[in-house]
């Protein structure tokens, strides 16, 4: 391999992931959705490459076009709602993935008055023209353990 990828600096020991896994595990037991649905909540979310892959590419596209510099993907946990229509995923957590960026400046006056005001760097923040992803597949039953 001519280029191999940079290390990410986000990256956690296996234990520290396993301690995390655990503890989300115990928190959601003692959660009164759990008591009261009595069904098993999923503790994991699965994607695979190629839906990763499809949702950057749509999201960096989309996103340019809406003009936004797209710079990252910002993950929610949310319960879908207790609805027979949501089928056995219905009172269940899931993960959805919302892309983040900054708005592009086109008129470069205002960009320069713009970039000379802002001294800090702002905070990425969702982008609401874009679509949020959701429906992985989720890790129950039986529950995943890492």
């Amino acid at each position: 391999m001519k280029n191999p990828p940079a290390q990410p600096s986000q990256l956690i020991t296996k234990e520290f992931a396993k301690e995390l896994n655990l503890n989300y595990n115990k928190k959601k037991t003692r959660s009164t959705t759990a008591k009261t649905t009595q069904k098993e909540d999923a503790n994991a979310i699965w994607y695979s490459l190629e839906e990763l892959e499809n949702y950057i590419h749509y999201i960096k596209t989309k996103g340019t076009e809406d003009g936004y510099a797209v710079d990252g993907i910002r993950f929610y946990f949310g319960v879908y709602p207790d609805d027979k229509k949501h089928g056995e995923k219905a009172g269940l957590t899931t993960l959805f993935l919302v892309p983040t960026g900054k708005k592009t400046q086109t008129n470069t006056t205002t960009a320069k008055i713009q970039t000379f005001a802002l001294v800090e760097e702002e905070t990425p923040s969702d982008i609401q023209s874009l679509s949020p992803m959701n429906y992985g597949n989720i890790g129950r039953p039986p529950s995943l353990v890492y």
